[in-house]
C-alpha cells in the first residue's frame, strides 16, 4: 500500500528574475497524466476533498496561497501536509481519504492519472473504511 508523499519539482531562476518549475510525463509524477484541473476562490471555512479514489493518483500543487492536506490510510494513519511552495506536490495515492482545507488566495493544480469517472469516487467515510480494510 502507498502513502502519501511530498514531491519537489525543480526550481529554476533566481529572485532578481523569478522561477519556473516544470516536470514532464512521468519526470517527477509516478504516472501518466489523464486529467489537469484547479480549484480557486474557496473560502477559508469550506472543507472540500472528503473522498478517496479506487483507482485515480494525485499529485497536489499549491501554485499561490496554503492548502492544508490531511490524508488518512486505511490502517488508520492520519498525515497533515502544508502545501505553500509553488515547487512542492503531494502525491495522493487511492486509497488515501482526504480532505483540503484552503487560504483564501489558494490556488490548487491537480494531476491526476484517471479521466474524471464518478464511479471512481469513495464518498462515503464508512464506504472508503469498508472498501480499503477488506
Amino acid at each position: 500500500m502507498q502513502h502519501p508523499y511530498l514531491i519537489e519539482f525543480p526550481k529554476l531562476g533566481a529572485p532578481g528574475i523569478g522561477y519556473i518549475s516544470v516536470t514532464e510525463q512521468q519526470t517527477h509524477l509516478p504516472f501518466a497524466i489523464e486529467r489537469i484541473f484547479w480549484t480557486y476562490y474557496t473560502p477559508e471555512s469550506i472543507v472540500r476533498g472528503r473522498h478517496a479514489h479506487h483507482r485515480t493518483e494525485q499529485v497536489l500543487v499549491a501554485v499561490a496561497g496554503r492548502i492544508v492536506v490531511t490524508t488518512e490510510m486505511p490502517d488508520g494513519q492520519i498525515h497533515t501536509f502544508r502545501l505553500e511552495d509553488p515547487h512542492t506536490g503531494l502525491y495522493i495515492p487511492p486509497n488515501a481519504w482526504h480532505t483540503m482545507q484552503y487560504s483564501h488566495n489558494a490556488v490548487q493544480l491537480v494531476f491526476a492519472s484517471q479521466a474524471y469517472e464518478e464511479a471512481d469516487y469513495i464518498r462515503q467515510y464508512e464506504e472508503f473504511k469498508r472498501v480499503w480494510q477488506a
